[in-house]
């Protein structure tokens, strides 16, 4: 099937390989030669969707769990992670700047050209959509990342301009109501669905779940509620979304397969060598997938694990498995988990005091979703050999002081870092997809950066604070009932909500148990104001310290990149930095 993300020739020449607004493009395009036939305009189009799925703009958004309470890592947001060294030369902070507004220039050049082009009005209407949706994106990005910043519309030509571009910034409250502006044109222009070879494209619905975000953020309750109703309850078009049946298989959608669950998402098509597909294994791999020799390291935490509630509902206390253990130190969780394995790596030689299916059993007997989402310890996982083959391998945790280590070329499991955390299970492909999977930096999947699961969870929080709390209970059970959960208010106490703070905590765990790895926590948590209380030091499944992390009010907004007050001495600094 053809899809929108597969790159072709004429789209990388057309926009040439500038990545910043701040230089010409490499390859100037010629009023005379290109902007004529329908053609044209859908080759604009696929260089907006090319500059929105490159990694620093929104192709690496699973990332930025690891800026939250539900991951840890080294890259590539360490800087902004652990707090000691955010700074406004950090170079993730200028690359998602750069790339963010590259997305704003093909989205200006787009709306600026297509309006005269002689073609079907119908074509202009959908194409000037696309890419009001997509600007739309990227400021509603930079807003939560900076607030206010310079504000550049179609009215800007960068090939004439590149030189001069001294805006200072407008604030947040202007940037905000840009965004709404064009994404209610979007949802007049778009059309509701596509035909299936212009799969990934934004449509109406992408817009109204877009907006209603943007008002949810804004703590606009009202309007939030009216446009995700629109999309959930299909109020004046037939949208067609639904949940999908299957969690798991939600997030291995490759070779052509769709669901309807994505509302905007990014089409990844072929894990060899042609075609495209985002890097999630390089970030959330292990050791043991598909021959990675892994240099960046993103993991689980401990507090995610320990979150998600036991299968009944009833909250989840690792003192009900091991006693004493919540406020053991290290050697007493050591002894409930911990075998000995050969010095070679290849077996385990001795289970010591550990009872490994107790220990599986503890993550296993839990919400489904915990060992959906993560490789849990004396779990398995179908990795590779040394080459490509499948083959099977655990999970153990070692006593290192009764043997020796786990080796990926053998039958077991490590991360870079020699942490003793856990595992990505979501994302990661298993074996090699009988065959279709070779290169384990493009991960073949559908990745959606709007689906309806996250939408409902939305809806119920819009819903609960205008007080229709029975109606948030609707939304947030469609999300359990389809994760194998038990209903909210279906009987047991602990299942019960008593007011409106009570279904403000279920809605902010839901959020944690069902989209982990997706990288929406760490915006959910500016945005409720918990970015402080969330912050805790990096430890792993013994409680030992992986590293630490720090908090500073200034850590609210991050700071405008030092190379751009540089260039545009026009441009204020955030407060603190």
């Amino acid at each position: 099937m053809k899809k929108i993300s597969l790159l072709t020739i004429s789209s990388l020449l057309l926009f040439g390989s500038c990545e910043s607004l701040d230089f010409t493009p490499a390859d100037q395009m010629s009023d005379t030669t290109f902007w004529k036939t329908e053609t044209h305009a859908r080759q604009a189009a696929i260089g907006m969707y090319a500059a929105m799925k490159e990694k620093w703009c929104f192709g690496m958004e699973f990332t930025f769990d690891m800026c939250s309470d539900l991951a840890d890592g080294t890259t590539p947001w360490a800087d902004i992670s652990r707090g000691n060294s955010f700074a406004s030369n950090s170079g993730g902070v200028q690359n998602h700047w750069q790339y963010l507004y590259e997305l704003v220039h093909r989205s200006n050049t787009v709306i600026r050209n297509v309006a005269t082009m002689p073609i079907s009005q119908e074509t202009i209407d959908r194409v000037t959509g696309e890419a009001k949706f997509l600007r739309a994106m990227a400021y509603f990005r930079m807003l939560n990342c900076w607030g206010g910043v310079p504000y550049y519309d179609e009215t800007c030509n960068i090939n004439e301009e590149f030189a001069n571009l001294k805006s200072p910034r407008i604030s947040a409250e202007e940037i905000r109501r840009h965004v709404l502006e064009d994404l209610t044109e979007a949802i007049e222009k778009l059309p509701v669905k596509w035909d299936d070879a212009d799969l990934g494209r934004a449509t109406k619905g992408a817009a109204y779940a877009l907006r209603g975000k943007v008002y949810l953020f804004n703590r606009q309750w009202t309007e939030a509620v009216s446009d995700f109703e629109e999309i959930v309850y299909d109020k004046n078009n037939t949208y067609g979304y639904s949940l999908h049946a299957d969690y798991n298989e939600l997030f291995r959608l490759y070779n052509g397969k769709h669901s309807p669950e994505m509302i905007f998402s990014i089409q990844s098509i072929d894990g060899n060598t042609s075609g495209y597909a985002l890097d999630i294994v390089s970030y959330f791999g292990n050791k043991s997938t598909m021959r990675l020799i892994a240099s960046n390291c993103i993991v689980p935490s401990t507090r995610l694990v320990d979150m998600y509630e036991n299968a009944d509902g009833s909250p989840f206390n690792w003192d009900d498995v091991f006693p004493g253990f919540n406020n053991g130190d290290s050697k007493l969780r050591r002894k409930y988990m911990s075998v000995a394995i050969d010095q070679g790596g290849i077996t385990v030689t001795n289970t010591l005091d550990c009872d490994t299916a107790k220990v599986a059993d503890a993550y296993r007997r839990r919400d489904p979703r915990l060992c959906l989402n993560v490789i849990t310890p004396y779990s398995h996982y179908l990795g590779t050999d040394a080459g490509s083959n499948p083959m099977d391998k655990q999970f153990v945790l070692a006593d290192p002081t009764q043997g020796g280590s786990p080796m990926e070329a053998m039958s077991f499991i490590r991360n870079s870092e020699g942490w003793n955390s856990y595992f990505w299970r979501k994302w990661i492909p298993t074996g090699n997809l009988d065959g279709y999977w070779g290169e384990y930096n493009r991960t073949p999947y559908e990745f959606p950066l709007i689906r309806l699961g996250d939408v409902l969870l939305m809806l119920a929080e819009a819903y609960n604070e205008t007080d229709a709390i029975d109606k948030a209970v609707i939304e947030v059970n469609k999300v359990r009932v389809r994760a194998g959960m038990p209903e909210l208010n279906s009987g047991a106490s602990w299942l019960a909500v008593a007011d409106k703070e009570e279904m403000t905590t279920r809605i902010q765990r839901e959020r944690a148990f069902e989209l982990a790895g997706e990288g929406q926590r760490y915006w959910d948590l500016k945005r409720w104001g918990m970015l402080e209380s969330s912050v805790e030091n990096a430890t792993d499944i013994f409680g030992d310290l992986m590293y630490t992390r720090s908090y500073q009010k200034r850590h609210e907004l991050w700071p405008i990149p030092l190379v751009e007050t540089e260039r545009n001495t026009n441009l204020s600094q955030n407060e603190g930095w």
